[in-house]
């Protein structure tokens, strides 16, 4: 058995950023980050498609779901995202931005961001000991004794950046979670977040077969029931709502507006309720404006289509497929088409039914929604308000941010906190 003055379970994003930030703010202090893996970062490694989206232009905590926002708030504002770009840019990793803010590194290589955060590891000094896996965690007092597959470490600070359950074939698989409620830590309950969603492949509504690989810009809207959601015309009705990229599959769909909405129709059956949700296929437009438009182009050019028309707004096997399902005729002119049918195209364009029945789940997830509570941490130390030299980062907690760089941003700037806080204590 030896000693250390930290250990840290997990080289993630969050476990890396800590460790780093610990030796830097103060070199004296004995820092052993383990990992179980043989080669650290592999969340890292796929993420934002093998590229790595590290972070974002403009981060909030509105950005964020989760714990209370003045406390993601507080940890934030301890690494905001210029010191972030500035701290890559140090370590050989210079970011550039892309459409919605999206910073990514400009090798567009994620492997070039695991190189330089393992390589700052080394040169701050950092242990590091891959290929090892911690069986338990027990307290003696004030120091905690960690069982690994290569032996017994005791230290008096513990840090766990086990992450969730998300993409569990790099590793995660909610170990950390059991060893925070040993520790007597509360658990918000856990849902995948940020996951493609299935769709129910015999409803009467579902196109999603027939269209897979298109892709378009919507609005998705999430009801608190079904019928709310074929009104199409309550908007109070609507509880969450996401804007962006749809791309329909041959399960459901994915992309980043179903992958933002997922985590709210996933918390909202978790705690019991009926959710659906709509597509707005024409996301900005109102019933309004659009039918004033096809009035003037029926005065304009009687003779159109409405299969053409609908064909200039969306893509058209999407006008197809939504004509198709509604038994109209995509060969019918404007002048001759009923004011009805008009009107209850209209209404499904902007409120076209996704007949959810649930995600590709944690396989598929990239972060975790849920998880240890966020009320038992402090936010200037990233400390356990309820065992002491414990310390909680990255998605281990009861944080989760949506689609664009911002759960690393949560990692980085945890890890920091964290890490500085270590130091000193």
């Amino acid at each position: 058995m030896s000693s250390t003055d930290v250990v840290i379970v997990g080289a993630g994003a969050a476990g890396l950023a800590t460790a780093i930030f610990a030796r830097r703010a103060n070199p004296r202090v004995r820092v052993v980050l383990l990992e179980g893996a043989r080669a650290p970062g592999a969340k890292i490694l796929v993420s934002g498609g093998s590229r790595c989206n590290v972070t974002n232009t403009e981060v909030t905590e509105a950005d964020f779901n989760g714990g209370r926002p003045a406390v993601i708030r507080r940890v934030l504002r301890a690494f905001p995202v210029p010191a972030t770009v500035a701290f890559f840019r140090d370590i050989g990793v210079p970011l550039h931005e892309e459409p919605n803010g999206k910073l990514f590194p400009d090798s567009n290589r994620s492997r070039d961001v695991v190189d330089a955060l393992l390589r700052d590891a080394a040169q701050a000094g950092v242990d590091l000991r891959t290929g090892t896996r911690v069986l338990d965690v027990t307290r003696d007092g004030p120091v905690f004794r960690v069982e690994t597959s290569r032996g017994a470490l005791t230290t008096p600070a513990l840090v766990l950046a086990t992450g969730g359950l998300s993409l569990p074939k790099t590793g995660s698989d909610g170990w950390g979670y059991g060893i925070a409620r040993r520790f007597g830590h509360a658990m918000v309950p856990t849902t995948p977040a940020l996951v493609p969603m299935l769709i129910d492949r015999d409803g009467a509504d579902a196109v999603h077969a027939d269209l897979a690989g298109v892709s378009q810009p919507v609005r998705i809207d999430l009801h608190p029931s079904t019928r709310d959601a074929r009104s199409g015309q309550d908007r109070a009705a609507i509880v969450a709502s996401v804007e962006g990229a749809l791309l329909w599959t041959h399960f459901g769909v994915s992309g980043p507006a179903a992958l933002d909405v997922s985590r709210h129709w996933l918390r909202a059956r978790l705690e019991g309720a009926e959710p659906a949700a709509t597509a707005v296929l024409l996301p900005g437009r109102t019933f309004e404006s659009i039918e004033d438009e096809w009035l003037a182009l029926t005065r304009t050019k009687p003779k159109r289509t409405i299969a053409s028309v609908l064909a200039g707004a969306i893509p058209a096997s999407v006008a197809a497929a939504v004509l198709d399902r509604l038994r109209l005729p995509a060969d019918q002119t404007l002048a001759d088409f009923p004011r009805e049918a008009r009107r209850r195209l209209l209404h499904r364009v902007l409120a076209w039914p996704l007949p959810f029945t649930d995600s590709r789940g944690y396989s598929y997830a990239e972060v975790t929604a849920g998880g240890v509570a966020l009320t038992e941490i402090d936010p200037a130390t990233m400390t356990s308000r309820v065992c002491p030299g414990l310390y909680l980062v990255g998605e281990i907690l009861d944080v989760d941010g949506r689609l664009g760089g911002f759960n690393f941003q949560w990692a980085w700037a945890s890890g920091r906190v964290a890490g500085e806080a270590v130091a000193r204590a």
